[in-house]
């Protein structure tokens, strides 16, 4: 196959695709880019069929550091397991193309998007989306394509739309829109923003689906250069008379449906379906048909349940389409954690935990994104325990990351900044019990628990899964929908925010024609369940704490001059371990000389505090220090004023009278009152008086002086000897010897 190559231009930015050259032994292969951020996407379609009862889609996304120039931490210096943002990427990857595909296609499809090249400028996750789609195109997979993602951002100041900003872009934007599909439908929203209004939100839908269309557009001029070789796949049609044997149980699917109790209605279905399988199949039947039945079955569970919405407007569980499930709310539900809150509605129960820590405790991430790491930690966990099973706990799957990720952009606009609450923040999401909208339970609960730490949040925030039910017939739209609703409906609607707009969306989309005038629908559906959502949170707990927990760090911020981090530090960090050490206290330097102090005990924190000024206080001439005598010399004494600060007593201002000798009248380790007579401004060395002076010794004074007028003489002495001691040596402890000074003949 020849090189063929697409360039064009889409609101002010540059695109490529081509294919021909790389990976030719792939299905498909494009590589595309957006500047230079460069990704090969390819797609293999397995030749024989699977007897799957689902369609078997891989998708994987490969970060190399190479991208961008870096080599990969770690002992073995290869690319391991994805990163967060990996595992997001791959998600957003699949989401948008797995409805494209024909129903009863059972080929193995695998997705690989390959990083080449990351230009610190441009994102590749959205051209990923439009490489996998044309990949599958050459592959001619039975596939709705062009399928194309773009991600819209905001102007904060003009108001203007963005399509696929920079990262530069992305700072002044108040909107992180990312939103996929045909240029005739929707199949994928993924959102963030800062308190977005519906309607503003909408009409970012709607330009999003006009760049769809025109990225589609020049999707479908590059495949028209390509010779695709058509190809016959087999769609897998099961054999009619299995639908025949089961359809008739309608009736009875049905009722087994209604029942509010998950475990007890998945029960009454489980035996319905084993009694048909048993009752209506033969050995060899079952045998043979094993994947074509237990599909069979599921589109009459799926048909039954959407028939009796759309005729009856009664749902599994008994409720109307807009009715929320019962709720139970309960801020700091456990004790001694930093903050904790338990969210239930119906069956679906989640404990959320928040942790405070210093903010060099932050996540540094090792990514091919400009970005070193985030202060805010969401994590979500799924045991098997809650729906019921039993299974292996181990790292997080795809489904959890992306929860946690969706929580997380819904609290994220609400935190207060680095200087207003200097700590970092994780809160875990423990799902207990799970009957659908387990992330939005989490993301409630969750504010519950920054609320419960005492966390300034700006806003409360509440969050609410719709799903839709779309027949020939009518289209119902569900306000929180349960897991069946979710399995066999044809939306997964979650919206998150506050009293005042939208922080975070994320919609997937099984049916076709999805457009944005019911997406307006739905959202306007969802304002009215969030806002009695968040009512009921906010008569448990109206706000944040005023007070930290009692277990819970406190941090006191200071600012010291850049020139003084080292003196707190000490050689190979002596000083401030040992600060640490002494106060219990923990202690983060920043570049800039921001020091951030931790303590739970106030105290500790405060003899920190106190000790680090002392290190970097420059004395005054006039103030008075009560310091331990350090060192003695023949000339005087030297006065420890503050950790850092030595000042010299001289032997003329020790005592009332003529003194011999210092040790006459001071000992090491005594501790005296002084007074700063003078700061050299240029060698900053300090002058003391000793205030308080006893009487000098008597007979001190009379031992080898020969000059009756012996002050003067003797202060001219020591003047000079302290100036040839400190050059010969500085015996102070924590002082480093000097060497002498060479004086070169003229």
């Amino acid at each position: 196959m020849e090189k063929i190559v697409e360039s064009f231009e889409l609101y002010g930015k540059k695109y490529r695709f081509e294919t021909g050259e790389l990976a030719k032994q792939a299905s498909g292969a494009v590589l595309v880019t957006q500047g230079d951020s460069t990704v090969l996407v390819t797609a293999v379609i397995s030749k024989e069929e699977k007897d799957y009862d689902f369609f078997p889609l891989t998708v994987d996304y490969l970060e190399k550091m190479y991208a961008v120039g870096r080599i990969p931490g770690g002992y073995l210096k290869r690319e391991a397991r994805p990163s967060e943002k990996g595992t997001l990427t791959a998600r957003m990857i699949d989401r948008p193309i797995r409805p494209g595909f024909a129903d009863g296609f059972k080929h193995e499809v695998q997705v690989v998007a390959t990083t080449f090249v990351a230009d610190q400028q441009n994102p590749v996750d959205t051209v990923c989306v439009q490489g996998a789609s044309a990949a599958l195109m050459l592959a001619a997979a039975p596939f709705d394509g062009p399928v194309a993602c773009v991600r819209v951002g905001r102007n904060a100041e003009t108001g203007d739309f963005i399509v696929n900003p920079t990262y530069e872009e992305q700072e002044t934007s108040d909107l992180d829109l990312v939103i996929a599909g045909t240029s005739s439908y929707i199949s994928m929203i993924e959102a963030g923003g800062q308190e977005i209004p519906e309607e503003d939100m909408l009409a970012a839908m709607s330009f999003g689906q006009k760049a769809i269309a025109a990225f589609c557009e020049a999707e479908q001029r590059f495949l028209d250069k390509c010779t695709i070789e058509p190809r016959e796949w087999s769609i897998h049609t099961p054999d009619p008379s299995i639908a025949e044997r089961v359809n008739p149980f309608y009736d009875e699917m049905s009722a087994a449906l209604k029942d509010a109790d998950k475990q007890a209605r998945m029960g009454k279905v489980d035996a319905l379906k084993e009694r048909i399988t048993s009752e209506q199949f033969t050995d060899e039947e079952r045998a043979a048909w094993h994947g074509d039945i237990a599909a069979a079955l599921k589109a009459l569970e799926r048909h039954a349940m959407r028939r009796m919405i759309i005729e009856t407007g009664e749902r599994a569980d008994g409720r109307k389409a807009d009715e929320i499930r019962p709720l139970h709310i309960v801020p700091g539900y456990l004790p001694r954690v930093h903050g904790s809150g338990l969210f239930q509605r119906g069956q679906t129960q989640v404990l959320s935990v928040c942790t405070l820590g210093m903010l060099n405790e932050w996540q540094r991430l090792d990514t091919i994104e400009p970005v070193e790491g985030k202060r805010y930690m969401h994590q979500y966990n799924f045991p098997p325990y809650c729906t019921g099973e039993t299974g292996r706990i181990g790292s997080p799957k795809r489904r959890e990351v992306g929860h946690g990720a969706l929580a997380e952009r819904a609290l994220r606009p609400v935190l207060p900044s680095e200087d207003e609450f200097p700590y970092a923040i994780r809160v875990v999401s423990e799902v207990l019990e799970s009957n659908g909208s387990s992330s939005m339970a989490s993301t409630c609960g969750s504010c519950l628990a920054l609320m419960d730490a005492g966390v300034p949040i700006k806003a409360p925030v509440s969050g609410i899964a719709m799903g839709l039910i779309h027949e020939d017939d009518g289209a119902v739209i569900l306000s929180d929908i349960q897991g069946i609703e979710d399995f066999l409906g044809d939306m997964d609607f979650k919206v998150t925010g506050t009293a005042k707009g939208i922080t975070a969306l994320q919609m997937d989309n099984k049916a076709k024609g999805l457009s944005v005038e019911t997406l307006a629908r739905a959202l306007e559906q969802a304002k009215r369940g969030r806002a009695f959502i968040l009512d009921a949170m906010l008569k448990e707990i109206d706000g944040p704490r005023e007070q930290l927990s009692d277990y819970a760090p406190r941090i006191e911020t200071i600012h010291i001059p850049v020139d003084k981090i080292r003196d707190v530090i000490g050689s190979g960090g002596k000083v401030v371990r040992g600060i640490q050490e002494e106060t219990g206290a923990q202690i983060d330097i920043q570049e800039d000389g921001t020091i951030h102090i931790a303590a739970v005990d106030g105290k500790a924190g405060e003899a920190a505090k106190q000790t680090i000024l002392g290190i970097v206080k420059e004395p005054e001439v006039g103030e008075v220090y009560e310091g331990e005598v350090v060192g003695i010399k023949d000339f005087g004494a030297f006065i420890k004023l503050t950790p850092a600060k030595d000042g010299l007593l001289h032997i003329s201002r020790v005592a009332n009278g003529r003194v011999d000798k210092v040790e006459d009248v001071l000992s090491m380790g005594d501790v005296i009152k002084v007074k700063v007579l003078e700061v050299d401004p240029k060698t900053g060395k300090i002058s003391l008086d000793r205030l308080d002076k006893p009487d000098a010794p008597e007979g001190s004074g009379n031992h080898g002086r020969g000059n009756s007028n012996g002050n003067r003489s003797n202060n001219r002495s020591h003047r000079s000897n302290h100036s040839e001691g400190e050059a010969e040596s500085d015996n102070r402890p924590g002082r480093a010897q000097r060497r002498p000074r060479r004086h070169h003949e003229a």
